[in-house]
């Protein structure tokens, strides 16, 4: 086995299964690293492409790109991937035994969800709120839950993976400055948190190209996720 086989092998028995899965029982060996006999893939790409892809659109809105200023174009993408097809790459995540990717996905699937319900007008929250400052800080203090649930995230993944920290950690950049710019209603932070968000879905896009390689027995290239030694 060579070097690059090892260190793959080790990552996937430290990170993708997870601690806790090990300790369980044995893994089996599929096309994407060791699993529970679950017969379920790896559902991690489609999870990150589902974050990326809506992610991206909001963010390039948030830096104003050909004039576009109004987010509702987002929206279907929140409910549908960012959202439920998140949420089903969670729910894919425990069965195989990876608590931090079912956690993760799951959260961030909710996340989008909850989000998008935000802005449509069914749900009337949006509506409830008659002055539009104090619906900016009320979406400001909904974002400090999900900068705190980064964070908790990162803590994770800070001593495994190069990639996955890059990751959260430009998101928790992304959250913080959209989180002042609801404050104070600035458009230069708006747009600085759009950058940060742009620069997060390249990464996860990726991730999700990395992880899909992973997955094929001839892929063309294998791209590095950056695994601590």
């Amino acid at each position: 086995m060579s070097d690059k086989e090892q260190t793959s092998v080790e990552y996937r028995e430290h990170y993708v299964p997870g601690r806790n899965a090990t300790e369980r029982g044995p893994m089996v060996p599929t096309t994407e690293g060791p699993a529970h006999p679950s017969g379920i893939a790896n559902p991690v790409p489609m999870g990150l492409f589902a974050f990326a892809g809506t992610t991206f659109i909001l963010s390039m809105v948030n830096v104003q790109t050909r004039a576009v200023t109004h987010s509702n174009i987002v929206l279907g993408m929140a409910m549908f991937a960012g959202g439920l097809t998140q949420f089903i790459a969670g729910m894919w995540q425990f069965p195989r035994g990876n608590v931090f990717g079912a956690t993760v996905f799951s959260s961030y699937g909710s996340f989008w969800m909850s989000y998008g319900s935000i802005f449509i007008p069914f749900f009337g929250i949006a509506d409830a709120y008659e002055d539009p400052q104090e619906l900016a800080n009320a979406i400001g203090i909904y974002l400090i839950v999900w900068l705190m649930l980064t964070l908790f995230f990162l803590l994770a993944v800070i001593r495994v993976n190069l990639a996955y920290s890059s990751l959260l950690g430009v998101f928790s950049m992304c959250y913080t400055t959209l989180i002042a710019a609801e404050f104070t209603g600035s458009v230069r932070l708006t747009k600085a948190g759009g950058v940060f968000g742009i620069a997060g879905a390249l990464i996860a896009y990726y991730i999700g190209v990395s992880e899909m390689l992973e997955a094929e027995k001839t892929a063309i290239v294998r791209l590095p996720l950056g695994v601590w030694q």
